[in-house]
């Protein structure tokens, strides 16, 4: 296990397996670096480094009262990557980790990126406006925090079931894997857990998604009930140049973690990563 204190004194913790082109993955909330350990041991057995960062509130790394916001996660993302060094990285985020990404994107550029995936990620923009009506309600994102800040065991117990798809009838999703979900989301601190909701939801992340110049992979299941393909995925490929849509019919949320998804996606994962 490794931590890096940054310039702001936040602590960030860090796995750092094999080596070669680095993969820097940055996960979804409310989880963190190990919902990246299948991904993460793939790329390491297969000639790459893989790079998983726990962001700051969530996991092992700390809890400031401040900074829970989509520029200050991408900042955290740039000072991880000059703290390492590293260049020609491959990133890939999932959920609020691919809005992280593509702020990092938006703000830092791609001198040191040379390719991208957005898996299940929120971007372009997850809350309904009128300049965007395929998004969710403002009363959904009310509920996560009532969630959060009521009794969020609970909840988060709850909330694995739509993550997974656990709620479909032929679902054969695991109790052990919806524990894995309870047991990683109770490891972020509340403060945190309840501001990345404004983040990922009523961020707009368009601009960003312009300014990407590097090839990159958007991927989503078309059963996604967190966040829905129609106002992220399908938007997001027509904003990124030359983007790669790669829809994966049935899929959750969480389809990095559950088979038959994660099988197909490591795949996938894999040949982009070597194309």
């Amino acid at each position: 296990m490794a931590f890096i204190t940054f310039k702001n004194e936040t602590t960030i913790f860090y796995k750092d397996w094999g080596s070669g082109q680095p993969v820097v993955f940055s996960h979804g909330w409310p989880l963190n670096a190990d919902a990246w350990d299948p991904q993460s041991r793939l790329l390491a057995e297969n000639g790459f480094r893989a790079i998983a960062h726990d962001r700051r509130g969530h996991g092992r790394s700390g809890q400031p009262w401040e900074g829970n916001d989509l520029d200050t996660y991408a900042d955290d993302l740039a000072e991880l990557l000059e703290a390492l060094d590293l260049r020609d990285v491959i990133l890939v985020g999932h959920s609020t980790g691919g809005g992280e990404v593509t702020r990092y994107i938006g703000r830092h550029g791609t001198g040191r990126v040379a390719k991208a995936v957005l898996l299940s990620a929120i971007p372009p923009l997850m809350l309904k406006t009128d300049a965007n009506p395929e998004g969710l309600p403002i009363e959904v994102f009310d509920e996560l925090r009532a969630g959060v800040a009521g009794d969020r065991s609970q909840f988060y117990q709850d909330l694995s079931a739509a993550f997974y798809g656990a709620n479909r009838p032929d679902s054969k999703v695991s109790q052990g894997t919806r524990d894995a979900f309870w047991l990683w989301s109770m490891q972020v601190g509340i403060k945190g857990a309840y501001d990345c909701v404004k983040a990922f939801s009523e961020t707009d992340l368009t601009e960003d998604l312009g300014r990407f110049d590097i090839p990159t992979l958007i991927a989503h299941g078309d059963d996604d009930q967190i966040v829905p393909i129609v106002a992220s995925a399908r938007k997001s490929s027509e904003l990124v140049k030359d983007a790669t849509l790669k829809v994966y019919p049935g899929a959750p949320h969480g389809l990095s973690m559950v088979a038959p998804y994660k099988d197909v996606f490591n795949a996938d994962l894999l040949a982009f990563a070597r194309s």
